[in-house]
């Protein structure tokens, strides 16, 4: 008997208002993992979005040109001026000097400067750039120093008055990482710093602004094709702060991903949420296929209550994810690159609610499936039997929804392959926990049966008919797996700031040392500390323009991980291998080596480059092209806090470069702060980094990120909760039964109990060993591949975060099962 939609959707209706309850774990999975997915995809698309509308303040024009260690030409300039009206700044790093001396971002504007967004101080508001001898400071170097609005601070050789403190710098965001606090003076008193000496570390940016009507992009590609050995960086409007983008969207990549094995993991919650409710509907469809309803109507009555609770859990979830971004941003305050203004992000929205209805399709069809195929008598008895078959049609309809999951993953994905492991890596997951269960219960079916009773009895709840053995391998093993990976990847970002910083780690790192004051330099130290050690070497900056035979200009896209194409590189030339590299192919050059230009690279940038020994490199050094021969590749250890660059030039390269030199000092720490009070004023244009603010710094970020990791996995960890509640309730008419014939047998409740704890521990014992392997295998991919740290995870943490989560997994099942102890064999009988 076939059924109109309407009155199928009556019945359906009527049904489900008078038991929703049983669907409550479908609601609260796919509210968890929708919720997470469009929280995660709105707020990165929120950001994204800012920084697009704000790509002209935060670039400072519409093309920005960043020069190293040079100033644009007169014939450079006129180019530039003849696209629109040009903005300069000047940008360096220098050592403030007030009763005490702190590293600075010091930047020199001019009177363009903003050419969008505004300059604003504390207290003033929107201000130009400021009088020829004065300053704007940052309020960190306010603090530090001590120095207040209408006081003096020193940079270099000249003296400058505190003229505000800075509130908000337009284009802060564009100018990337820093190491200081920033100040920022007229150009025009840069020369009487004298900080700007050859060989000095600084960028010359030249920002301009164009009109509507002009091509952004067909002007940036001309700047390329009329200067392309010029040493150039380009960047526009579309992209001002490219890095920052990029980071963005490649963490909101894989907290997506994250998210979406939370979605999946929850997806089994679904499946035993669904399973239950079915269960206990069992009467009710038997009922219906005995007044002649077929299979199809039965289909029809539960997929609509089915889709109508996914519907409503969907929506909600989208409500709440939508949201987000503005708690997030309230939350996590300046640890955010820009605030996400609050905004609907229609493809975000669309594609975690798409993900939630598949999810919903994939795992609630297989129960079911089975329900509306069993004939009623075979459901009356499916309490003893349980029945585990599923059509060919639904099996079609659950493989095209998994494989609609996994393709909208890779075709959404910034990396598509990347996306596309981590899902398959998802699903093997749960492939594998799915087959360790039944290996559970192939070895618990064939094991000799244990004298002791309690014993005997939790091995066979393992493996009888009904069993939930499979949800419950899944949902703890997931769970510990889950425990185990953030543990050992919080872990190891601890250990990688700890463990990078070797036991003699230098003091300072000294950049901008005069060549000429080298000798006076060391003697200062050594009067300071006799003990001290001090690594001195050349230092410069220099842009790749060609490698192999092909120039980095003409390339339509630069190679994967191409990151020292990426602008200007630091280099040096050495008559000695450096300390921390191994030469892994070539040969070093000899220590007098007088002949042509020859370039030692580092290996993994040789690797990304696809080039070798033999092959050329070309080096723009300012704005003079430098063509060499690569000699030798070589590994550097980079963590060993030494000085080391990925190109070495051989000397006599570039000896006649300007250029000055850069330093490591470690001394004692009464040296210490000495040192940091006489260097500055006998070396004005040296900048002191002392390497403890730069490691704070760093542990500050990878916490951060170790945070967003936690915060996400977390959702997985509920939903792995949730699939174990699930597979509890799944089981529970089923543990009645049991529960109901051993009290009849002269069981007491202790007994009962006390099988069905040995049951949950004899699965927490093996999984815990399962889920150790498995958590430190996947944080081993997330620490190593995704950020490149060392995975050096703490043993005695890991060991107690297994044994608390499996305590917990293990509480909650006990929890679970102290309502079947309750139950009254009379009732129960007469309900079963």
């Amino acid at each position: 008997m076939t059924l109109p939609i309407a009155v199928i959707w009556r019945i359906s209706r009527r049904d489900l208002t008078a038991r929703i309850r049983g669907l409550r774990l479908l609601a609260i999975c796919l509210f968890l993992g929708v919720a997470t997915l469009a929280a995660i995809g709105s707020l990165t698309a929120g950001i994204s979005e800012e920084l697009s509308r704000r790509g002209q303040t935060i670039l400072g024009g519409d093309i920005e040109i960043g020069i190293a260690q040079r100033q644009a030409n007169a014939k450079e300039l006129a180019a530039m001026q003849k696209a629109g009206p040009v903005s300069q700044t000047v940008r360096l790093r220098a050592m403030a000097i007030g009763t005490d001396s702190l590293l600075a971002e010091l930047k020199a504007v001019d009177a363009l400067y903003p050419h969008y967004g505004a300059l604003r101080l504390k207290d003033t508001g929107a201000v130009n750039a400021p009088a020829k001898g004065e300053i704007y400071i940052g309020p960190t170097l306010s603090d530090r120093l001590d120095i207040k609005k209408g006081e003096t601070v020193r940079f270099g050789e000249a003296r400058f008055k505190v003229a505000g403190i800075i509130d908000e710098e337009p284009d802060r965001l564009g100018e990337g990482f820093t190491l200081g606090p920033v100040a920022i003076i007229n150009i025009a008193s840069l020369p009487e710093t004298r900080l700007i000496q050859p060989g000095s570390m600084y960028e010359s940016k030249y920002r301009i602004k164009l009109s509507a009507e002009q091509d952004v992009a067909a002007i940036s590609k001309s700047f390329e094709s009329r200067f392309p050995s010029a040493g150039w960086e380009i960047t526009d409007r579309s992209n001002g702060a490219p890095g920052t983008r990029r980071f963005i969207e490649r963490m909101g990549q894989f907290l997506t991903l994250v998210g979406l094995a939370a979605l999946v993991i929850a997806g089994i919650g679904v499946g035993n949420g669904v399973g239950s409710y079915l269960a206990s509907k069992s009467a009710s469809i038997a009922t219906l296929k005995v007044n002649g309803a077929d299979s199809g109507t039965i289909f029809r009555i539960y997929m609509l209550q089915i889709l109508a609770v996914a519907v409503v859990a969907i929506s909600v979830g989208l409500a709440v994810g939508s949201v987000m971004p503005l708690a997030i941003g309230q939350v996590a305050g300046d640890i955010l690159p820009v605030a996400p203004g609050y905004a609907l992000h229609p493809l975000p929205l669309a594609v975690s609610a798409l993900y939630g209805l598949l999810i919903a399709v994939a795992f609630a069809l297989p129960p079911l499936a089975r329900a509306r195929t069993v004939p009623a008598a075979g459901l009356f008895r499916a309490i003893v039997e349980g029945n585990s078959r599923i059509d060919r049609r639904s099996l079609i309809w659950v493989i095209a929804s998994i494989a609609a999951i996994v393709g909208i993953a890779v075709v959404t994905a910034r990396e598509p392959l990347f996306s596309l492991a981590f899902v398959g890596a998802a699903f093997g997951l749960l492939l594998l926990l799915t087959g360790i269960a039944w290996l559970l219960r192939f070895i618990a079916m064939r094991m000799p049966r244990p004298k002791a009773p309690l014993l005997r009895l939790a091995l066979a709840n393992l493996h009888r008919p009904g069993a939930q053995t499979q949800a419950l391998v899944v949902a703890l093993g997931l769970g510990l797996t889950l425990f185990v990976t953030l543990a050992a990847i919080q872990t190891s970002i601890n250990n990688e700031i700890k463990n990078s910083i070797p036991d003699r780690a230098p003091t300072f790192f000294i950049l901008d040392i005069p060549r000429n004051g080298a000798a006076r330099f060391t003697e200062m130290v050594k009067s300071a500390d006799p003990a001290a050690s001090v690594n001195m070497i050349p230092a410069l900056r220099g842009t790749i323009i060609e490698f192999a035979g092909q120039r980095v200009d003409q390339l339509d896209e630069l190679p994967d991980g191409a990151w020292i194409l990426n602008g200007d590189r630091g280099l040096t030339y050495s008559g000695a291998l450096p300390n921390g590299s191994e030469i892994v192919a070539g040969k070093w050059w000899p220590a007098d080596y007088k002949g042509p230009p020859l370039i030692s690279l580092e290996a993994e940038v040789a690797k990304t480059l696809g080039i070798g020994v033999g092959d050329s490199m070309t080096i723009s050094l300012l704005g003079v092209e430098v063509p060499a021969k690569i000699a030798s590749l070589r590994t550097v250890k980079w963590d060993n806090f030494g000085l080391n660059y990925a190109i070495v030039f051989s000397p006599g390269s570039l000896d006649t470069a300007p250029h000055n030199m850069v330093a490591t000092v470690t001394v004692s720490k009464a040296a210490e702060r000495v040192l940091a009070k006489s260097i500055p004023p006998v070396f004005p244009s040296a900048s002191l980094i002392e390497v403890g603010e730069v490691t704070s710094q760093i542990t500050i970020l990878l916490t951060q990120m170790a945070q967003a990791i936690a915060a996400a996995a977390s959702i997985a960890i509920l939903a792995g909760i949730a699939v174990l509640v699930g597979a509890i309730a799944a089981a529970r008419q089923s543990r009645i039964y049991d529960s109901v014939i051993m009290k009849m047998l002269g069981s007491s409740r202790g007994q009962i109990l006390g099988a069905q704890a040995l049951e949950y521990g004899i699965l927490a014992l093996t999984l815990g060993l399962l889920s150790l392997a498995l958590g430190l295998a996947a944080a081993w991919y997330v620490v190593v591949q995704i950020f490149d740290f060392s995975f050096a995870p703490d043993p005695a943490i890991l060991l107690l975060t297994l044994v608390g989560g499996a305590g917990l997994t293990f509480v909650l099942g006990i929890v679970g099962s102290l309502p079947i102890l309750a139950a009254r064999p009379a009732q129960a009988l007469r309900s079963l």
